[in-house]
């Protein structure tokens, strides 16, 4: 397809690629500035992904955690918004091309696509253990969740039964810990009362994590709470447990040099990410390292080595020249990279240099265990319980993109908190009938 450039002005272009937490706060911060942003990304939506667990145990819809990105920059003049995949990258010429052949022209780029799952090379375990990135994967795995109930409900043999009814989350840390624990209230509660011949709550969640300890980016305190607040919803926490094969019909798992086998016909992916597709074409042209996730190794202000006018933000950098060691995925970082990079551009459109590197603010961490509990790591404070766990629901509130997402969560955590009921438990996609070896 022949090339189609977009018409050029006479304002300094910024091309931002990923419209996630890092890219959208970048065009955001960008508002005032005497140049023209062009935000492309593969979907015309901002997902707000700390949530997104919730759409995969049915307690929020997709639309609740997701903003429109035209709609979001509707009113920025500067801003324009293409639905599209980059998949050609030139940076001795300065431009990008899509999937549509589209070419788009930059002075400054932003690289801010994210990353997804890792399976460590073992890719066939993908198709038996979901992972948790994108609205498809939530709406996968919450129609597993809901079709293991229907095939219990109707086979016949213990065995086959019991195999249905066990869950297994492979990774500890904050998604692997709040899967688990809402997989546990399902059971326990959403469930309990809608079956005639299972009894829901005896569903056996299990939670295995590779470390020594579930939540291994916390102090080791809260660590020992949350395990104890899973123990107590039934979750069976396995640490310092490697997961060494996946399959239709379980989990093989290695402790202490002992082989077990988890009959289980739900696995969730909580564990290891690999940068995206744009990352390895943006490497490759810039002959950029890269870590082993494939993310870019990033100079102190962001940009790529040889390349001032390519900054590379979020879950696709990696940043190491604060304290010597990668900065952690998550939306702050992302976020405040992404602002960041906005103040860089609009200082090089100033000529004002050198730049200070980027220095990352940890506002805290938190991560929540179920209905009234979770943890939280904020500087000095470390606490759990009732309180982390309404700190997380403000947090999070708070950090949703438009208003009508934040009226429409807290009505849902609302009922949900109130009643224990989940409103979006919806099987779609196929096979609507799961396989029944012996019907009762």
């Amino acid at each position: 397809m022949a090339d189609t450039p977009l018409a050029e002005g006479a304002r300094h272009r910024v091309v931002i690629v990923g419209g996630g937490f890092g890219g959208l706060y970048a065009a955001l911060a960008l508002r005032r500035a005497p140049v023209d942003v062009t935000l492309v990304d593969r979907r015309n939506f901002h997902l707000f992904q700390p949530l997104l667990y919730q759409v995969a145990t049915g307690v929020l819809s997709p639309g609740d955690i997701c903003a429109p990105l035209r709609s979001v920059l509707r009113r920025q003049a500067n801003a324009t918004v293409l639905l599209g995949d980059v998949v050609e990258v030139n940076l001795d010429q300065r431009w990008l091309r899509t999937s549509e052949g589209l070419r788009l022209e930059y002075d400054s780029l932003i690289a801010a696509t994210g990353a997804g799952h890792s399976y460590f090379g073992n890719e066939a375990w993908a198709e038996h253990a979901p992972g948790l990135k994108t609205v498809e994967d939530a709406l996968e795995i919450r129609r597993r969740i809901l079709i293991a109930y229907e095939a219990a409900e109707q086979e016949a043999n213990d065995e086959r039964r019991a195999a249905w009814l066990n869950f297994v989350v492979v990774g500890g840390g904050p998604t692997g810990v709040e899967l688990a624990g809402a997989l546990a209230e399902i059971a326990r509660e959403t469930l309990r009362s809608d079956f005639r011949r299972i009894w829901p709550p005896d569903a056996c969640i299990y939670l295995v994590e590779g470390l020594k300890r579930i939540l291994p980016g916390y102090p080791p305190g809260l660590s020992v709470k949350a395990g104890r607040a899973l123990a107590g919803l039934g979750v069976r926490v396995r640490s310092a447990t490697l997961v060494t094969g996946i399959d239709e019909d379980g989990v093989t798992v290695e402790a202490a040099g002992r082989t077990a086998r988890i009959a289980a016909r739900t696995v969730l992916w909580a564990a290891g990410v690999q940068a995206s597709s744009f990352g390895a074409r943006l490497a490759a042209a810039a002959g950029a390292d890269t870590d082993r996730a494939g993310r870019l190794v990033v100079r102190p202000d962001l940009t790529l080595a040889g390349h001032r006018d390519v900054y590379v933000i979020g879950d696709l950098a990696v940043y190491t020249h604060q304290t010597g060691a990668p900065l952690p995925g998550v939306a702050q970082v992302a976020i405040q990279q992404g602002g960041y990079a906005a103040r860089a551009v609009e200082l090089r459109l100033r000529g004002d240099r050198p730049r200070r590197r980027f220095r990352y603010f940890d506002k805290g961490s938190l991560a929540t265990i179920g209905r009234g509990k979770a943890v939280a790591d904020i500087g000095p404070l470390h606490f759990a319980g009732f309180p982390a766990w309404v700190v997380w629901a403000v947090v999070h509130i708070l950090n949703l993109i438009e208003f009508e997402n934040r009226v429409l969560v807290m009505t849902q955590w609302a009922w949900n908190y109130l009643t224990r009921r989940r409103g979006a438990r919806l099987i779609t996609g196929t096979p609507l009938q799961p396989e029944i070896k012996e019907p009762g």
